[in-house]
């Protein structure tokens, strides 16, 4: 009796306080931390990276049991630290992505635009293995567009995906019943073919969604290539890096190590410190640390799906490199 006398007791006075305790497996996110990479002085020539499928959604962390924010809130955290620092004297965006979401490309591009705005320093971009459609787009927003001798970019335009499944549920036989409240409601349902009066409107928002990405490509090449000159470029192809340099797409083929000098040269800094910003715990001890692993050569329906799309999930606009 004494025994379960204390173990009620104990049960009343603990059970309480638990009930209080929130216990997370997985750590916060911390602030961004400057990490030096290289060079000397006080001057700062900061790398920002850009890689992979671009999106608002957040990456999944170690285990899956964390989050990192998305490519979009890392630039928006990334050049606020920098827009704050006055020793940051340039910019590089570091790119290895066949790009993303309109939307997600957009906003990367606004940001970087709202940054030069407000610092008024030199913003370079610098293809490292693929800078293609978002990715080509994001780089537009720099003031010097290089890439690596190998690289892949260009790929100007929009695609819209979508499966049909409409044959294959009757065949295991599986019906949809879609009750809307007018014709359009079910626009792009993967559930029936599209209408010819569909695909008319779907084709129209692709014409204005790829008419931006021309004017952002115009406004960025404006002194070497007129507007007519870069629809015409923009088909859909990509180009190797010495192609794009002669297409007049980029400004220079070289490696990183040349992109930080010719910052240099341009600010007239005998020396600077290259520096990035890490999560603390990231290993960055050199220019091409905390590069991504390298983009897959062909971008499938498939692989785009099990990242960050749902083949369900309705109509998704993208600047993306789609071979």
């Amino acid at each position: 009796m004494r025994f379960s006398a204390l173990s009620l007791l104990f049960f009343l006075l603990v059970l309480p306080g638990c009930a209080l305790v929130n216990v997370s497996l997985a750590p916060a996110t911390k602030p961004l931390e400057e990490e030096v990479l290289e060079g000397e002085g006080a001057p700062k020539i900061l790398l920002i990276d850009l890689d992979g499928l671009i999106s608002f959604k957040e990456k999944a962390g170690g285990l899956k049991l964390r989050t990192k924010p998305s490519q979009v809130a890392f630039f928006r955290e990334a050049l606020r630290k920098a827009e704050a620092d006055p020793a940051v004297v340039g910019v590089i965006v570091r790119i290895n992505s066949p790009g993303g979401s309109v939307a997600a490309s957009d906003t990367i591009y606004h940001e970087i635009m709202r940054f030069k705005k407000g610092r008024k320093i030199p913003v370079y971009a610098h293809i490292i293995e693929v800078g293609a459609s978002g990715g080509y787009y994001v780089a537009a927003a720099a003031d010097r567009i290089v890439a690596s001798p190998t690289a892949i970019t260009g790929s100007i335009g929009v695609i819209a995906m979508k499966l049909t499944v409409e044959g294959l549920l009757s065949k295991i036989g599986v019906s949809d019943e879609i009750y809307k409240s007018g014709p359009k409601k079910d626009f792009w349902s993967p559930f029936r073919p599209s209408t010819p009066e569909e695909r008319e409107m779907l084709q129209d928002i692709i014409d204005r969604l790829f008419s931006r990405f021309v004017e952002v490509v115009s406004a960025s090449r404006k002194k070497l290539l007129t507007q007519q000159e870069v629809r015409a470029l923009a088909d859909g192809r990509i180009f190797t890096a010495p192609v794009a340099l002669t297409a007049k797409l980029i400004d220079q083929v070289g490696y990183l190590d040349e992109t930080i000098e010719t910052m240099k040269k341009e600010l007239a800094l005998a020396q600077a410190r290259v520096v990035m910003y890490a999560r603390p715990g990231t290993f960055t001890s050199n220019i091409y640390s905390e590069m991504p692993l390298p983009v897959p050569e062909t971008v499938t329906l498939i692989s785009i799906n099990a990242e960050d799309l749902s083949p369900l999930s309705g109509v998704r606009f993208m600047y993306l490199w789609n071979p």
